[in-house]
């Protein structure tokens, strides 16, 4: 049965990062209460520019900057528009936007169904 994935891409200031795990793991706390069935959160450590793309070209990374990737698993897409509503509904995860650890202008997301798991 095939799964539904979405993931995220996003720039963090290197001097924030421990502000960003501290909201990574708020996060990760509130999908998995909401029934994700896994939650992920990683730190680039080897992602170079590349000729035409790349993860740190795709959030236009500024020294200083490190990239971030995550992903969270559900169920099926219904399960994943179930699990965001709560979620999203969820005073834990309310940021104040002048605030928020990363440049979310800069961050992409997307929902994926998966083809092949081994």
């Amino acid at each position: 049965m095939a799964r539904y994935v979405d993931g995220y891409v996003l720039p963090v200031p290197e001097a924030r990062l421990a502000d960003y795990l501290e909201l990574a793991k708020l996060a990760g706390k509130v999908w998995k209460e909401h029934g994700a069935l896994e939650y992920v959160e990683c730190v680039a450590r080897d992602v170079k520019p590349g000729v035409h793309t790349s993860f740190p070209q795709a959030v236009k990374l500024k020294e200083g900057e490190i990239v971030i990737f995550a992903w969270a698993i559900y169920e099926s897409r219904e399960h994943r528009d179930r699990v965001m509503d709560a979620v999203m509904k969820d005073p834990r995860i309310k940021q104040d936007p002048g605030n928020m650890p990363f440049d979310g202008q800069r961050m992409f997301w997307g929902g994926f169904e998966t083809i092949v798991e081994l």
